[in-house]
């Protein structure tokens, strides 16, 4: 039982837990173990059933599932993946919360909640350790969820990239204008280093918005729910990954510059007659703005970029 809060059935699933996703619990169960939200961890806890209902029917979570969650906060989305998923596993970086959490998610033994830095995870590794080897690396896909905390979004993404994980699908919380970034087109003032690096490993798609009152405390932003596709292959062939995002994020070093100049002044290797001569292969025009340029666009100015490091 409970030792702050009487036990009541949850879910259409018949799971039998807290239902922390209530402004009145959340308020009771953090007074009752002496926890305040931490700024410096981000911490906004989800307190609205219906968002947490629609955010767990979106993952289409099935018993054959492993959903990876990061960021559990006090359960109210672990909860209900219990009730649909084969097992979830989440990671907290707050130790403060794991008895919360072994409270709130008691009677959930398709669950595993452990404490660890999500930038610093391996996840393959750990869906693999698991589940026995039955998910991870080389095995099944997995699905991962996530309430991100604004402060560290951008470099958790790209951890998740970069990191080639075998995950099918990702499905997270992000703030408003980092959902904005993440479907942006070429030519929008959203289109940056976040939307080539999301639409190059995987197919973006802004859910739903998500006002900031459904948290608490409240971030006096609204988020939004996105799901990201994982692709099997990424969006465009390039003759070496390094080197595209170094001409990405060269591209977008300096807005108002051409794209020549941003290239030029980048320090990315060869001088100005050497980047021009890369334009020109790919046949771009050295006067544009890195932010017009596609994800194919980008490949072809990386492999001409390629060509002239490699002496050819």
């Amino acid at each position: 039982m409970s030792k702050y809060l009487s036990r009541t059935t949850f879910s259409e699933d018949a799971v039998f837990l807290i239902d922390v996703a209530s402004p009145g619990t959340a308020r009771k169960i953090l007074s009752g173990y002496g926890i305040h939200a931490r700024k410096s961890l981000g911490q906004n806890f989800l307190v609205d059933p219906n968002i947490a209902n629609k955010i767990i029917n979106a993952a289409e979570l099935t018993p054959a599932d492993l959903a990876v969650e990061i960021g559990p906060g006090l359960g109210a989305i672990t909860a209900r993946a219990a009730g649909r998923a084969g097992k979830v596993l989440a990671v907290e970086v707050d130790r403060r919360l794991l008895p919360v959490l072994a409270e709130t998610l008691e009677g959930a033994d398709n669950v595993e909640i452990f404490w660890g830095d999500a930038l610093e995870i391996n996840f393959d590794r750990l869906a693999e350790e698991k589940t026995g080897g039955v998910f991870g690396a080389g095995k099944k896909k997995y699905k991962l969820l996530g309430n991100l905390p604004y402060y560290i979004t951008s470099p958790l993404l790209v951890h998740l990239l970069h990191g080639r994980f075998n995950i099918s699908a990702m499905l997270v919380m992000v703030q408003l204008e980092v959902a904005a970034r993440l479907s942006a087109a070429p030519g929008t003032g959203d289109y940056g280093t976040l939307s080539v690096t999301a639409q190059y490993f995987a197919e973006p798609k802004l859910l739903f918005r998500v006002p900031g009152t459904v948290f608490f405390p409240s971030p006096g932003v609204d988020s939004a729910l996105v799901r990201l596709a994982v692709r099997p292959e990424p969006a465009v062939a390039v003759r070496d990954e390094k080197v595209f995002f170094k001409v990405v994020r060269a591209a977008f070093g300096h807005r108002r510059k051409t794209l020549l100049n941003s290239l030029a002044g980048s320090g990315l290797g060869p001088g100005r007659e050497e980047c021009l001569l890369a334009l020109r292969r790919a046949g771009l025009d050295p006067g544009r703005r890195g932010e017009t340029l596609s994800l194919s666009e980008f490949a072809a100015l990386t492999d001409s970029f390629t060509e002239i490091l490699n002496g050819f």
